[in-house]
């Protein structure tokens, strides 16, 4: 009886996760492989594939562009991992005590990140465009020179970070209000009577046990940033002179915009794949490890 038991509780699991399973496989694992084997090849779509090996990585890792998008890529997601996670937390602490006037900075803070990277990007393409741009013309009230927002090679990656930001503060900022509510009052209660600064209660309270949330967001918004695309496409199209020109929009432009280069882009996929697995994992091996609970 406990056998068949046992035999039925093992049969229901695995048929309440065979959906996502399957759903995860079509979506996730078949595409994955399939541009795994697409990168052996090359092939533009019209004439036949041709078996070139690995010839497609060769060439990839030969091209110094390749490099500067790296680079690229990983100064976009490092600026707006910090960024946002800082002003993320800022904001949470800020914000913490329920209010009226609280949650309306939150509900203002958390609109600009469930509008579409679309409306984000024309917004801002208007906000800091050179001649008519709403920035520029507020600098020129305080006497300053307007500046070239998006077409100056050494600020306008900058600009993009500034832009991402603003765009998803609200969610790591909300993630750390349901952290911070969860932390009991006690604590900051017997840190008082023995006579801690505000200070103190962060740092040794406060901070440690936002830690799991911490690490959660880390990786989450290390996966998000490497991912942009939108942003890219709408505002700069990877200038001035490659400045902006970040991963998956280099996909873009290999697969697509030039010679329908399929067995490159399918390199890079593979090539995008492993960097943000190995970040990601290297990420949760070393920080868990600093990771505080209750």
């Amino acid at each position: 009886m406990r056998t068949r038991r046992i035999a039925r509780d093992t049969l229901l699991g695995y048929a309440l996760v065979i959906p996502t399973l399957s759903v995860f496989a079509i979506f996730f694992i078949y595409p994955l492989v399939y541009s795994l084997i697409l990168s052996l090849y090359e092939w533009d779509m019209l004439s036949p594939p041709f078996y070139v090996g690995l010839g497609n990585y060769v060439e990839m890792f030969a091209s110094r562009f390749f490099f500067q998008t790296l680079v690229n890529s990983v100064n976009y997601t490092v600026g707006v991992l910090v960024l946002a996670l800082n002003l993320g937390l800022v904001l949470a602490l800020m914000l913490n005590k329920p209010s009226k006037h609280s949650a309306f900075f939150q509900a203002c803070i958390f609109s600009s990140y469930i509008i579409s990277w679309v409306a984000v990007a024309l917004l801002w393409v208007w906000m800091l465009d050179s001649q008519y741009g709403l920035v520029n013309f507020a600098l020129s009230l305080i006497r300053l020179s307007p500046v070239d927002w998006l077409g100056d090679v050494k600020i306008a990656l900058s600009s993009l970070v500034l832009v991402s930001t603003w765009k998803i503060v609200g969610y790591p900022m909300v993630i750390f209000l349901a952290g911070l509510r969860t932390i009991p009052a006690d604590l900051y209660q017997a840190a008082e009577i023995d006579g801690a600064s505000n200070w103190q209660k962060f740092r040794f309270i406060t901070w440690p046990l936002l830690s799991p949330i911490t690490l959660f967001l880390m990786i989450t918004l290390m996966i998000m940033s490497f991912q942009a695309f939108d942003i890219v496409r709408l505002m700069t199209q990877g200038g001035p002179y490659y400045a902006t020109e970040i991963f998956v929009y280099y996909i873009y432009e290999t697969a697509f915009l030039y010679s329908f280069q399929i067995g490159s882009a399918s390199a890079a996929v593979v090539v995008f794949f492993l960097i943000i697995f190995v970040l990601a994992t290297l990420q949760w091996k070393v920080l868990r490890k600093k990771v505080h609970y209750l």
